[in-house]
């Protein structure tokens, strides 16, 4: 059974407890285009799924459009984001609530937090939550009130956050018209569609603190009990040694993988690569890295395709599937089907049925390329061309150069008494 690491405790715990599994995931950042990086947490959400329905668990899950006050040039952000999750082979999930749709229900969260007396208003308008109220307040991230700190103007801690703040263009409230405070959409849409408890609450690191320890304080303050089972987080994606930021220069978009000529499952083989509790620091050469691979595992399935379909590897599948379980541990899962690969014990067919299974949790369309005319890779078919014609002039070490640098695109070059042949 999959265990999860809970950012909260520190500790790994047995994710399902039942036969279903309510998974909250916070949806993309307000504002801007979601970059490679951004998606990684998504993936995170989309394995936990795919191992428990393997294991049939039905997993409800939730994600959040956080368009509550954005101006509406900014909400196609919203459809490009569903675009890259779909390129992704991200599941959609059974819930996708608009924040602008829900603000009814976020009024009337603050409401009850005031009424149970974990929220003030202020004479000039805001809500704040008072922090005080929650002691367990920064388990997730161990962050720890400063009592010496001045709490500013309004608040009665410093760390007092705002449920509720005017505005012009906002909606009619208690409070006057106003917006919903940043945090307070995950609380009020988790507990609407995934009910007064829920076993896991997805996200970035980045997250943990301030949104994670202010949704867990509104959420749980608002149903009087610990509403969330389990915290997951994945590490944070950088890309060239940098985060990924605007001023930077360094922001990559799915789109630009595209246009760059590489399929988008590449980005999706690159976390694999990575333990998604681990910095993974992408760059285009890993980015081009993970294509080859990609592609040359869809071409040897294509390959096996045409053999005897015999069982399935149960030795091999029984590993990889404790490497998902051992809080998706995707790295060792990986290395267990590149030994699989390399295993001249094993028959062609049952290599083919063994990864065809487990491409069901790792998503990377495995069996697209069956049946097709075998293509080389981009740039391959000059390689193989010269490398043809230094065979045949008896230019061994020019041969073996360019067989290497085949190598390099994922190709894999034989000699045969009728030519030469690749895969």
């Amino acid at each position: 059974m999959l265990r999860i690491h809970d950012t909260r405790t520190g500790r790994a715990g047995q994710l399902a407890a039942g036969r279903a599994v309510r998974m909250y995931t916070c949806g993309p950042a307000a504002g801007r285009r979601a970059h490679v990086g951004d998606l990684r947490a998504h993936l995170l959400s989309d394995l936990i799924r795919r191992v428990l329905e393997r294991q049939r668990v039905r997993v409800v899950a939730c994600r959040d459009i956080a368009d509550a006050g954005r101006p509406a040039a900014e909400r196609g952000h919203d459809d490009a984001f569903v675009a890259d999750t779909s390129a992704l082979n991200l599941r959609p999930p059974e819930h996708r609530p608009s924040a602008g749709e829900n603000v009814e229900a976020m009024i009337e969260l603050v409401a009850g937090l005031i009424e149970r007396g974990h929220a003030y208003a202020t004479p000039d308008g805001p809500v704040f939550f008072d922090v005080r109220t929650f002691p367990s307040y920064g388990e997730i991230s161990g962050y720890r009130l400063d009592p010496l700190e001045p709490a500013g103007p309004g608040r009665r801690c410093h760390a007092d956050w705002a449920l509720w703040e005017p505005g012009e263009e906002g909606w009619e409230s208690p409070w006057g018209r106003g917006v919903p405070g940043r945090h307070v959409g995950c609380s009020a849409m988790s507990l609407r569609f995934l009910g007064p408890r829920s076993d896991v609450h997805v996200g970035g690191i980045d997250l943990r603190f301030p949104h994670h320890e202010n949704v867990r304080a509104q959420s749980d303050c608002a149903a009087g009990h610990e509403v969330v089972r389990q915290w997951a987080h994945s590490e944070h994606v950088l890309f060239d040694g940098r985060a990924m930021a605007g001023a930077a220069g360094n922001v990559v978009l799915l789109s630009d993988v595209v246009a760059a000529g590489l399929d988008p499952l590449a980005v999706r083989m690159a976390f694999l690569e990575r333990h998604y509790r681990a910095r993974l620091d992408l760059t285009w050469d890993t980015l081009r890295a993970a294509d080859r691979a990609v592609r040359g595992w869809r071409s040897r399935v294509a390959e096996w395709a045409e053999s005897v379909s015999v069982p399935l590897s149960q030795a091999h599948v029984d590993r990889v599937e404790a490497a998902f379980d051992d809080d998706l541990d995707t790295p060792a899962a990986l290395r267990v089907l590149r030994e699989l690969e390399g295993d001249e014990s094993v028959a062609p067919g049952a290599k083919f049925e063994t990864f065809l299974h487990l491409d069901q949790v790792l998503g990377l369309d495995l069996s697209t390329d069956i049946g097709k005319p075998r293509l080389p890779p981009p740039g391959a078919a000059e390689l193989l061309a010269a490398r043809a014609r230094a065979y045949e002039a008896g230019d061994w070490a020019r041969a073996d150069r360019l067989r290497e640098e085949l190598a390099e695109l994922g190709v894999r070059v034989s000699d045969t008494p009728e030519g030469q042949t690749w895969v």
